[in-house]
């Protein structure tokens, strides 16, 4: 009779049980921990568990880490924790003036804690949020009061592009840092006075001894040939003297962003591709932007509760094309496209991170929050920020 050959058995008869493996012989030891095989207690006495008085070593990896690291869980955290600034009134100085030379103070972070606690320190924030609530839900054309002073600053803005026509970049093989740069820059410094008094009351000219060194400082390093957020924050703190001294007031606010800003972003891409000037402490591709910081909180503010425009946006490029001139965080984004190659997400990942974020409110509240953190609590970048009479150092 055949023999099925999967059981062994012949057809019809009754399927034998399958045969288990005999048991493991029992194991005898002396000590308490299981055995894998048997479960019976080991030869050998457990490994010593890692308490908080001895900790496991420190595991040192054999290559240096990237330099460009992504930020550490702890400034993000920091940034998260940080309640949204406000808004806040200017106040406005009265005689008798004291204006004197300002001087760089900030040294060490315990400096930082004492600026960051300041009420000097939220006035000065509490105006940048209040340009920002300005220009929402506005485009760049939109019309605004357009005072005498705003439209003499606008002018002096003008007057430093034309010096760049004047004064060409050398022919240099460096990648970064034109030497005419420097050229430009002595220009600007020797006309500073002037072109600050052209919008200055009579008994208001005095102050240029104390605002004029925030204005030289806001178009970059002329020893470095670089430019960064630290600058850029001069610009805005020397917006913020004027607003001091009652020269800028509430109603030019929007004029301020859309008009004045836009024209200093303008000079600043100018001077950045024409002179090559270097980022100055950029994060690399972990830090918002290489040069500014600003212009995405005012371009945010403008496009909150805009219809169409979502921050995913950004990645469509028939809207960058066609809307980068009215909005400013457009005009951000397509400028960083143009100067950088390769994939966004990639040269970028922080502006790509933030175009999943579902509503220009939480970007515009999130970059202030970021701002906050990132800029005005940063010993390399407050290190060059300047205290006088009108920012007084408390």
């Amino acid at each position: 009779m055949e023999t099925d050959r999967t059981t062994g058995n012949t057809p019809g008869s009754i399927e034998s049980p399958p045969q288990l493996p005999p048991p493991e012989p029992h194991h005898h030891h002396d000590h308490t921990s299981a055995c894998v095989n048997c479960g019976g207690p080991t030869s050998f006495p457990p490994p010593p568990t890692w308490s908080e008085t001895s900790p496991p070593p420190v595991y040192r990896p054999i290559r240096a880490p990237a330099i460009n690291l992504p930020p550490n869980n702890n400034a993000q955290q920091t940034i998260i924790l940080t309640p949204v600034p406000q808004a806040q009134k200017v106040s406005v100085v009265s005689p008798p003036y004291h204006f004197q030379t300002p001087t760089k103070i900030i040294h060490s972070e315990d400096d930082i804690r004492r600026f960051r606690d300041s009420a000097t320190s939220k006035n000065y924030l509490g105006f940048v949020v209040a340009l920002s609530e300005s220009i929402r839900g506005h485009k760049i054309s939109d019309p605004c009061h357009m005072s005498p002073t705003i439209t003499s600053i606008i002018s002096i803005l003008q007057t430093l592009l034309q010096f760049v026509d004047e004064i060409p970049p050398l022919q240099q093989s460096a990648r970064y840092g034109n030497l005419a740069y420097r050229d430009w820059h002595s220009r600007m410094t020797e006309n500073a006075d002037s072109l600050t008094l052209q919008f200055l009351p009579a008994d208001l000219n005095s102050a240029t001894v104390e605002i004029t060194p925030y204005f030289t400082d806001s178009f970059g390093n002329a020893s470095r040939i670089d430019y960064g957020t630290g600058h850029e924050t001069n610009f805005a703190a020397w917006l913020y003297c004027l607003a001091r001294l009652g020269i800028i007031k509430e109603e030019d606010y929007p004029a301020v962003v859309s008009r004045v800003f836009v024209k200093y972003l303008e000079l600043m891409r100018t001077l950045q591709l024409v002179y090559s000037l270097e980022p100055a402490g950029s994060h690399g591709v972990w830090g918002l932007d290489d040069y500014h910081f600003l212009p995405f909180i005012f371009g945010s503010s403008q496009l909150i509760d805009h219809k169409y425009m979502k921050p995913k946006s950004i990645h469509n490029g028939d809207i960058l094309d066609n809307f980068s001139k009215e909005y400013m965080y457009l005009s951000c984004i397509a400028f960083v496209k143009k100067v950088k190659k390769g994939p966004f997400a990639e040269h970028s990942p922080l502006l790509d991170d933030i175009s999943g974020v579902p509503n220009w409110k939480k970007v515009n509240s999130g970059l202030l929050k970021m701002y906050k953190v990132e800029v005005m609590e940063k010993v390399p970048i407050m290190q060059h920020f300047l205290f006088g009479w009108l920012i007084n150092w408390e």
